[in-house]
């Protein structure tokens, strides 16, 4: 392991047309083999169908729906003399954030049918409502730390 310092985090810029970093951070996580402008374009799409549907500003709608996938704990293993256990341990904002954007694009992908774009926004609307398979999955992550609460004292 380095004993020089961690690197300084490196800042994203904020998408064009709305000037949000959430939306970049989530357009680069959208975006399959560079083509960051098919990413854009796609995403774009979907928030004009947020927009459409809710007639509200969508920017709102995904900030919201991020928040509301945002896990407050995790579940890391680690192995103590033979076994290993399942720890819980708390999640950093940016983490959190990650792992919510994770979450929601991943639902996405895993469902059947529709385009990519009309999946999109029917995702974040889910996640926006506090239903749909993100926070399906945010909820089973909870579960887990909380049938391993025992274990929390095996913490990196």
């Amino acid at each position: 392991m380095s004993r020089r310092c961690r690197p300084k985090k490196r800042f994203l810029s904020h998408d064009p047309v709305y000037d949000s970093h959430l939306i970049h951070i989530i357009v680069n996580q959208l975006m399959k083999q560079g083509k960051k402008s098919l990413a854009y374009k796609m995403f774009y799409e979907a928030m004009n169908q947020i927009k459409e549907s809710t007639q509200q500003d969508p920017v709102k709608t995904i900030e919201q729906a991020v928040r509301n996938a945002t896990p407050l704990v995790e579940i890391k293993a680690r192995r103590v003399g033979g076994s290993t256990y399942q720890v819980p341990l708390d999640v950093k904002p940016e983490r959190g954030t990650a792992l919510a954007i994770r979450w929601i694009l991943t639902s996405c992908r895993s469902k059947s049918g529709r385009n990519m774009v009309s999946k999109l926004s029917r995702e974040f609307l889910d996640a926006s409502k506090n239903m749909g398979n993100a926070i399906r999955k945010k909820s089973e992550v909870h579960k887990m730390a909380d049938a391993n609460k025992a274990f929390a004292k095996y913490k990196f």
